[in-house]
């Protein structure tokens, strides 16, 4: 493809607007996310029909999770989500489709796999757009945090996996051992990724055009996103994580200590082996 060629599309793509097909597809796998997440009994009526208005709101909580845990940490009011009316009625109207259809057949489109990927794919695009605009906002604050930038654009971007507890609690479930803290997912690590890349743009470390390196972290979201779908590539960043933790948090020196122990239970099994052990009749005679 000709250079400027693919910094045209760059720059098309650093300009969409994000409302109202990227918001919905976010909102549409937040929701479906909520659905799959419920409990699924074989008798008696569904949750969403026996709490609408608890499912309803772990729905919200997962559609403005980022910003609610980002205001929140920038000491801004945490219901300025909620103050757009046009996004919160869209949300709304995704949430009723999806847990409401008739014949769920909105539920049954979002889960055909064809949907499938072309909702992801815009869901990434929106990702990408949140942590750029949440880097862009946070160094206006605090221009020399760069820890806080950083956090601040991976929150935007993570928002929903770092929302899931409260998110459950709100539907009467307590799950702490699946803290996002705990369990970093895929999209955790590569929002890190992504505000690291957008700060060091900032700072004039990469100093190749802004469209470029927009498109790239799309292209980046989008590809790991759609090979999870279709090749179950979940994490790629794990043989970098156990590499580096096998050198530099202990895991080599973990693996020395448990061979030179194995090795001495050997020689003390050995060694017992060696003790003759005395006949009936010489101790007879002793």
């Amino acid at each position: 493809m000709d250079p400027q060629t693919f910094l045209d599309i760059a720059t098309k793509v650093t300009k969409l607007k994000m409302y109202p097909f990227f918001d919905i597809a976010h909102y549409t796998l937040m929701c479906m996310a909520v659905r799959e997440d419920i409990p699924q009994t074989s008798s008696g009526s569904p949750f969403s029909r026996k709490h609408p208005l608890s499912c309803w709101l772990s729905s919200m909580l997962l559609c403005f999770g980022g910003s609610i845990i980002a205001n929140m940490l920038l000491g801004e009011s945490m219901l300025s989500p909620f103050k757009d009316h046009r996004s919160v009625l869209t949300a709304t109207a995704v949430w009723y489709l999806i847990f409401y259809s008739p014949f769920d057949i909105v539920y049954k489109i979002g889960r055909f796999l064809p949907c499938k990927l072309v909702v992801a794919a815009l869901k990434e695009c929106q990702r990408a757009h949140k942590v750029y605009h949440a880097v862009i906002h946070t160094a206006k604050l605090y221009p020399n945090a760069y820890f806080v930038i950083i956090l601040i654009g991976t929150v935007k971007g993570a928002g929903s996996g770092l929302m899931k507890n409260f998110e459950r609690l709100v539907r009467g479930l307590w799950i702490p051992g699946t803290n996002e803290l705990l369990q970093p997912s895929f999209v955790t690590k590569a929002c890190i990724v992504a505000s690291s890349v957008f700060l060091l743009e900032r700072l004039n470390y990469i100093t190749a055009p802004h469209p470029l390196i927009y498109f790239g972290i799309v292209i980046f979201f989008v590809y790991f996103k759609l090979s999870a779908l279709l090749l179950g590539i979940h994490d790629p960043f794990a043989p970098f994580e156990n590499l580096f933790c096998a050198i530099f948090m202990g895991g080599m020196w973990d693996a020395m200590r448990r061979a030179v122990t194995s090795e001495k239970k050997e020689e003390d099994k050995e060694n017992k082996n060696d003790i003759p052990v005395k006949s009936k009749e010489d101790k007879k005679k002793d």
